[in-house]
């Protein structure tokens, strides 16, 4: 089974899904008695271990359980989680939570499933439909299967940019003040994060946007706004997300986004485009012979049949929305088209605002491993020039994550990339301050919650994972 998490994930080349490196072992704490201990730890011929207590007595211990969060807490590889996370997050958990709907009387839960464009766009260029024509016949393949509830987190991402757009600007403002407040690093990349918090720890976290992911934010809408809305507590909610890389699976499970107190996830699975592809064909079903079905208006941004986007890349457009919103509240400056440089290749390229010879705002975009490690290095030499870089762990960017669908036997990766492009970028884009349901949202719900748990609902934190071994070098 080949690694399917991002580059940026993939350190070492021990590709060691199946059962847990070396460096991926639980201690297990002894029982101590007066100083000295009363059993011992013994690994037999057979690898499994044993304990030995004083009476020479020998009991077999369970093998360790590596959850998804000691991995988080790890700063070995992440490669030994794979199978965990593909157990506890795939198409067969949100088919299990159906069934499971549907047999029992007193466990019901409700079941939502939010959409990202990138993996609307990736299915509708294998099956010949437009992206708004995929997101409704998803619509009707979910409902189909039992699904209440059907989201686009295009929406979520406009709360998304409309935070990193003021983000940015509190930082612009506030950079004499606070070396480490430019450049701001986007950070709805979850591959890009882990390996930021692993490897580069508190030199790099400060430079990063708290601002949430768009999964996220749907994460706080669904959990928060609309489960009281519906009038149920978020336990009773299964939240699914489709994206288009596995990384995201990463992102959900982190412990910042648990519900303490509620003793939930406000993601509580992810799947990616590929994986929706496999329910399809495990149903002999075909998006083309789905009868469409409008998505769920509350948390949708829609034009009459038709979803809205945002401009800029396939990677949410972070880069084009800050950099034309800054030049007008900073500095007054009008942008209608912003003008891309390439530098040493396609997936790293700037955008310069200039006035009389000087540079006011210098952008850029990193995507894909090298592009993020020339980043790091200019960062430490201080020889970075950039007010803010969008940075993405897939070359190409979301379009091309990992768990979107492969190409057809006569298809090149190419041409099938420039197509899901094109798809993606044939639906409308809507500036995000022009979205009215979102800023009634502002109003309604993050305003009558309070200033600080409007900022938990919209932002987050970050962990440095101190170096525990050095037993893995990264080979690139």
């Amino acid at each position: 089974m080949a690694s399917q998490f991002s580059s940026v994930l993939q350190l070492t080349d021990l590709d060691d899904f199946i059962t847990p490196s070396q460096e991926c072992v639980k201690p297990v704490k002894l029982e101590k008695k007066q100083g000295k201990s009363v059993a011992k730890i013994q690994i037999e011929d057979d690898g499994s271990y044993v304990q030995v207590n004083q009476d020479g007595g020998k009991q077999k211990l369970e093998k360790a359980k590596i959850t998804l969060n000691d991995c988080l807490a790890c700063s070995g590889c992440v490669t030994s989680a794979e199978s965990v996370l593909i157990a506890q997050q795939s198409h067969e958990e949100l088919l299990r939570v159906l069934r499971n709907n549907k047999t029992s009387a007193t466990e019901q839960q409700v079941v939502v499933v939010s959409v990202s464009p990138q993996s609307r766009a990736s299915l509708a260029a294998h099956y010949g439909l437009s992206s708004s024509e995929t997101g409704r016949r998803l619509t009707s393949f979910f409902k189909g299967l039992g699904v209440h509830h059907v989201f686009d987190t295009g929406f979520s991402r406009t709360f998304s940019l409309l935070e990193s757009q003021k983000e940015f600007v509190k930082r612009f403002q506030m950079k004499e003040q606070h070396k480490n407040a430019l450049p701001m690093l986007t950070s709805a990349c979850p591959g890009w994060i882990c390996y930021a918090e692993k490897t580069h720890g508190q030199f790099i976290l400060p430079y990063i946007s708290t601002t949430r992911s768009p999964q996220q934010m749907m994460g706080s809408l669904v959990k928060g706004y609309f489960a009281e809305q519906q009038g149920v507590s978020p336990q009773q909610i299964y939240h699914v997300a489709v994206m288009p890389c596995f990384d995201k699976k990463l992102e959900a499970s982190r412990s910042d986004f648990y519900l303490n107190k509620e003793e939930t996830r406000e993601v509580d699975c992810v799947i990616t485009s590929g994986e929706v592809q496999k329910m399809l064909e495990e149903k002999n079903l075909s998006l083309s012979d789905m009868e469409p079905a409008p998505l769920d208006a509350m948390f949708s941004s829609v034009c009459g049949d038709e979803l809205l986007s945002h401009a800029g890349g396939g990677s949410g457009g972070y880069l084009h929305h800050v950099f034309t919103y800054a030049a007008k509240q900073l500095f007054g400056e009008e942008v209608a088209q912003l003008t891309y440089k390439t530098l040493k290749n396609k997936d790293f390229q700037e955008v310069t605002l200039e006035k009389d010879g000087e540079v006011l705002l210098s952008f850029a975009f990193a995507y894909g491993f090298r592009n993020i490690q020339n980043l790091v290095q200019k960062l430490k030499r201080g020889k970075s020039p950039y007010h803010f870089v969008e940075v993405m762990a897939c070359p190409s960017g979301c379009l091309n994550g990992g768990g979107q669908l492969k190409p057809l036997p006569d298809q090149s990766n190419k041409d099938l990339l420039q197509k899901v492009e094109e798809l993606y970028k044939e639906e409308h884009p809507r500036a995000p301050e022009d979205d009215t349901r979102v800023a009634e949202l502002y109003q309604s719900w993050l305003h009558s919650v309070g200033e600080e748990k409007a900022r938990e609902l919209l932002h987050t934190q970050y962990h440095t994972v101190e170096k525990m071994t050095n037993g893995l070098a990264m080979k690139w």
